[in-house]
């Protein structure tokens, strides 16, 4: 046995799970543990990470990468361990926020992602370049879930770890409630000094938004070959801003992975950073104070009144103004087909899509009291 494989069955965990704690035992039980932890291990080349960007060029050079507070990423890595929990909005998170931190000194994190990305070529690539973990979100068995718990701890003795704690992209725009497995794996890994960054990530266009816009609720899970067809042909005359927004560093030595409670509150509290450091785009404020048609000043005046309860929250702006909302948002969205503007009015041609921009900000509407 390797030193991980043997790291992962000394873990209380599993110990208890070969002895029998859920209904098996012995080889049948161990069996179970060994085929989850190959499907879960993964190495990082990062020389290899690092030259894929040349071949991903065509997708990165329609995206400008913006890192703020990227010295907090700096300084908590200098101090030790390092888990990262973002928000996400899009495929393209896999690659622009690794990228930023790199770009800002980082060597990036060991980063789990949906086991639908770990099909065909992808999975050599994940699996040996890119040391992407493979999650399975919705399943209920524990030979699984104790594996995973038992393999993030180990992991975390050795690397940093990125997440997404919403479990998946938001379909329907908004801030999703977190799921808390991967935050008991890593207050269960036992790793003193250990830190957590919230990490928050906004686009102003985001590549998929009429795949995911017109689902809103995630029913299937679909092969990643078709989402990535869907990707590269919304992916003509696209150009976006990606702003990946560092927290400050949260000590996880107070909270007990083995209490509900405090892996709640950990969630909770984290939720709360990730809203509060999410880039506010002008995109997203044309889209929640537009109406099916309406005027360039009554649009304007709406915008106004959001703009101020958004500062008046302390939201993280891009910008400030109606005129410059109106400025930076109205070609885009009319370019991407959202919206359409004619002899001084404003109109709606893809509700959906628009709605789905909309929601990104109303967790910060709604903790303003604002009703727009």
């Amino acid at each position: 046995m390797d030193d991980i494989t043997t790291a992962v069955l000394s873990r209380n965990e599993v110990t208890r799970f070969l002895a029998g704690s859920h209904g098996q035992r012995g080889d049948e039980a161990r069996a179970r543990i060994l085929e989850y932890l190959e499907e879960l291990r993964t190495t990082q080349r990062y020389e290899l990470y690092r030259a894929l960007e040349y071949p991903l060029y065509p997708i990165l050079r329609k995206i400008e990468r913006v890192g703020e507070h990227t010295d907090r990423a700096k300084e908590a890595t200098a101090r030790g361990r390092v888990v990262w929990a973002s928000n996400h909005r899009s495929h393209i998170d896999y690659l622009v926020e690794p990228l930023v931190l790199d770009d800002a000194g980082v060597r990036p994190p060991i980063i789990a992602a949906g086991i639908n990305l770990f099909g065909g070529p992808l999975r050599l690539i994940h699996k040996h370049v890119t040391g992407a973990l493979p999650i399975r979100r919705n399943t209920k068995d524990p030979a699984y879930l104790i594996t995973l718990k038992a393999y993030v701890g180990t992991l975390l003795g050795r690397h940093d770890l990125f997440f997404y704690p919403e479990g998946g992209r938001s379909y329907s725009g908004e801030l999703k409630h977190l799921k808390t497995g991967l935050f008991s794996a890593c207050l269960g890994a036992g790793v003193p000094g250990m830190s957590l960054v919230p990490v928050a990530v906004s686009y102003d266009l985001v590549l998929e938004d009429r795949v995911l816009a017109r689902q809103r609720v995630k029913r299937a899970q679909r092969a990643f070959s078709r989402e990535l067809a869907e990707m590269v042909r919304y992916a003509v005359g696209y150009r976006s801003r990606a702003f990946v927004t560092f927290g400050c560093p949260i000590a996880l030595d107070p909270y007990d992975g083995e209490s509900r409670r405090s892996v709640l509150d950990l969630a909770h509290l984290v939720q709360r950073e990730i809203g509060r450091l999410y880039k506010v785009v002008p995109t997203a404020v044309l889209a929640a104070a537009m109406r099916p048609s309406i005027t360039t000043a009554d649009l304007s005046s709406r915008i106004t009144a959001i703009l101020d309860t958004l500062a008046a929250g302390g939201a993280n702006l891009a910008v400030h103004t109606a005129a410059d909302v109106l400025q930076q948002a109205t070609e885009p969205l009319e370019a991407r087909g959202i919206i359409v503007v004619e002899q001084g009015r404003y109109r709606v041609r893809e509700r959906t899509v628009l709605r789905y921009y909309g929601r990104s900000v109303q967790h910060l509407l709604a903790a303003g009291g604002a009703t727009h």
